[in-house]
């Protein structure tokens, strides 16, 4: 059986990712991650956008700052880099497509 939340968990970790990249080497702030990602997901929250962000902030592959006024900024770090570009081996727990050469 498919678990759909998870397949969305991982894919919005993805396109996070992949949005934040395109952002380089400025970074993006949280309603522009939050429209990327409803572009797939028009149902999104800024709560579950959040908690995508902030696993990514854990796994090491994001910089997150978490203004005083309620606002978050991400930007890619050179590990999160590295693991878009394929150059560093994937991670459970995110929907990277296999790399084709």
């Amino acid at each position: 059986m498919i678990d759909e939340a998870k397949q969305r968990r991982e894919f919005m970790r993805w396109v996070i990712l992949l949005g934040l990249y395109n952002g380089r080497p400025i970074g993006l702030w949280e309603e522009v991650m939050l429209s990327i990602v409803r572009g797939i997901y028009p149902d999104c929250t800024r709560l579950e956008m959040r908690r995508e962000v902030d696993y990514l902030h854990d796994r090491k592959l994001v910089e997150l700052k978490k203004h005083p006024d309620n606002r978050w900024f991400g930007e890619l770090n050179n590990h999160g880099v590295d693991y878009v570009e394929y150059t560093i081996d994937g991670y459970a727990g995110i929907a990277r497509p296999q790399k084709f050469d």
